[in-house]
């Protein structure tokens, strides 16, 4: 059992976590490779999953069953949905939605996991809370909001307006809803936070390259604050 859980899709989402890892040990399981050891004093499991939904669940089902964190966190960047988004910017999810989930052609609303009949998966409000003064206190801008996950890199206008007129989204990006539906489904506490690293629209293929490092240490110290105040 450990404190905390840290799941982000790409290397440069948890290297530096998994670089600031005291008595490091590392472990692979279904090809994903799990990092624990002590940070900020806690107990923590950290992965990189891969990208997108089935490869982020996959992640946080392993890491549920074998590590059993007391909360998952899955940090990263996204594209903004809300037009008054910065690249650099803080989201904070409030609540998920998965954008691309769709039986609305027999009368279900867009978003609706069948089964279990979820559109919106709340974040822990005590990690939100947490996530807000972190991002106070490091002088970055952040709010809360929702995030709209898919499995498709947003880069058009028509995709854009389409998640937020839906979903009245802030943020898009491809394994936050993931994560959450799993936690949900464990009872397990989650949160995701997301850096924004581009404008997730025409101009997106080539903001991303460009901002992705700025946007990724903006939420690797977002995520340490977290786990120093868990």
């Amino acid at each position: 059992m450990c404190d905390i859980g840290i799941i982000g899709a790409m290397l440069p989402e948890v290297e530096g976590l998994i670089g600031a890892l005291e008595n490091k040990e590392v472990e692979t399981v279904s090809g994903i490779e799990f990092a624990s050891g002590k940070l900020c004093g806690k107990s923590v499991v950290i992965a990189g999953c891969g990208i997108g939904k089935v490869f982020a669940a996959v992640c946080a089902q392993t890491m549920i069953l074998k590590y059993s964190p007391s909360l998952i966190v899955n940090t990263g960047v996204g594209g903004a949905v809300a037009s008054d988004l910065q690249t650099g910017d803080i989201v904070i999810a409030e609540s998920l939605v998965q954008h691309d989930m769709d039986t609305s052609a027999i009368g279900d609303p867009k978003g609706l996991v069948s089964g279990i009949n979820v559109i919106s998966f709340e974040a822990d409000r005590r990690a939100c809370d947490i996530l807000l003064c972190a991002a106070k206190s490091l002088g970055l801008s952040a709010r809360l909001g929702r995030v709209a996950t898919g499995d498709k890199f947003i880069a058009s206008p028509e995709d854009k307006s389409r998640i937020g007129d839906d979903f009245a989204a802030d943020a898009c990006e491809m394994e936050g809803c993931a994560v959450a539906q799993v936690a949900y489904v464990n009872k397990v506490p989650f949160a995701v936070v997301r850096a924004i690293s581009d404008s997730a629209d025409g101009e997106a293929t080539m903001d991303y390259p460009t901002f992705l490092p700025i946007a990724a240490k903006n939420s690797t110290n977002m995520t340490l604050a977290l786990v120093e105040n868990w």
